[in-house]
């Protein structure tokens, strides 16, 4: 399979990148730094470039099969920004599997029927911002009739894979707490390489 990489240098996409070179696929990764990308490979393209560039986001999505996005919100509006340009751009080179990575504040409330978790009374989040940006990319993906996925896990430390984790559709397994980066790359990819899930978000944790 060829992927785009989107997010390369982030702590998951750096780990999505060495499952998907391992296994031999062809990767191309649009980055603003290609320096901080540590992997070298034949089957690896870097591309300069960003991903809010309308002109940089079609020509990495040239000969791609599936979209990898492990962007985060970086504290402004990178993904309400770079989603519609995404959607657009892989309706027109035909690309219709995407994969991203979201937020569990974006999941369902298992005691708030209705809201999404980071709504409901008892969040403990001091901002809601990243998650309001995280919803915004999730209601477009929803729109677009992409065969779309995204995963949300929750509190995300630095680990390695250990391949024991639960997954639940639209809702955080029943008290999840944490899942490592390296968990949830593997799950990411994973869903990457299937159809599994298309057309939900996934909630992660142990």
């Amino acid at each position: 399979m060829h992927f785009l990489l989107l997010g390369a240098t982030g702590r998951v996409g750096t780990r999505v990148l060495e499952r998907a070179l391992a296994d031999n696929h062809k990767v191309t990764a649009l980055v603003r730094n290609p320096q901080k990308v540590n992997q070298r490979s034949e089957q690896l393209t870097l591309l300069q470039g960003d991903a809010c560039h309308p002109g940089d986001i079609r020509r990495s999505l040239e000969s791609i099969d599936v979209v990898i996005s492990c962007l985060n919100t970086d504290g402004g509006t990178v993904l309400t920004e770079s989603t519609p340009l995404l959607i657009e751009a892989m309706k027109a080179q035909g690309v219709s599997r995407i994969v991203t990575i979201g937020t569990a504040g974006i999941l369902q409330s298992q005691e708030h029927p209705g809201l999404l978790r980071y709504e409901t009374p008892d969040t403990r989040r001091s901002s809601t911002r990243a998650a309001e940006e995280h919803r915004k990319a999730w209601e477009l993906l929803q729109a677009s009739g992409l065969s779309w996925t995204v995963v949300c896990p929750t509190y995300l430390p630095d680990g390695e894979a250990l391949g024991t984790y639960r997954v639940a559709r639209e809702f955080l397994p029943e008290d999840g707490k944490s899942i490592s980066v390296g968990d949830t790359a593997a799950f990411t990819y994973s869903v990457a390489c299937s159809q599994e899930y298309v057309g939900c978000r996934v909630g992660l944790a142990y």
